[in-house]
């Protein structure tokens, strides 16, 4: 990543989550004026997080998004895991919890023909695309989440053994 590129924020990464852009694309609509990017959408992602914070009732939350209670419920849902991508513990868990909604979803929706598996291959690859954005954004290289990224369920691991070396 170019050093003169600004640092997307926890706010604008949320929104990027929240209203479905990769990191880069949200990125490159930063600093040319772009309302909706530099400030609604970070604004709508901070009401949701005081919202889930302090346990808004749906009303009140499409009042304040001035959106209908559906569309507020499914904000909700979409911050909560947001949130499970933007603050997870690194980079990988953070890979690992987006691959898995987006697998989540297509699944949802009915996975069943060579376009769908095509469409959720490139869900995917936007997931590593934002994995690379975060590697960038703290100057650090993939191999270091090795461990995390093979990480198997229910498998018992002994301590210590993902605590990445610095190399």
């Amino acid at each position: 990543m170019s050093p003169s590129r600004m640092t997307l924020t926890r706010a604008q990464l949320l929104a990027a989550e929240l209203f479905g852009y990769s990191f880069h694309n949200y990125q490159d609509h930063l600093g040319i004026g772009n309302l909706r990017y530099e400030q609604l959408m970070p604004e709508s992602a901070m009401v949701l997080e005081q919202a889930v914070h302090e346990n808004w009732p749906p009303a009140k939350v499409a009042a304040e998004l001035e959106a209908s209670e559906e569309s507020a419920e499914e904000l909700l849902n979409a911050y909560r895991r947001a949130v499970a991508v933007i603050d997870a513990e690194n980079p990988a868990e953070s890979f690992r919890n987006a691959v898995r909604f987006a697998v989540q979803n297509a699944v949802s929706e009915g996975l069943s023909c060579e376009a769908e598996i095509e469409q959720l291959v490139t869900q995917i690859c936007y997931r590593a695309a934002d994995l690379a954005y975060l590697l960038d954004v703290r100057g650090e290289r993939l191999s270091r989440y090795s461990r995390h990224l093979r990480k198997e369920p229910d498998v018992e691991y002994h301590e210590g053994y993902f605590d990445e070396d610095d190399a």
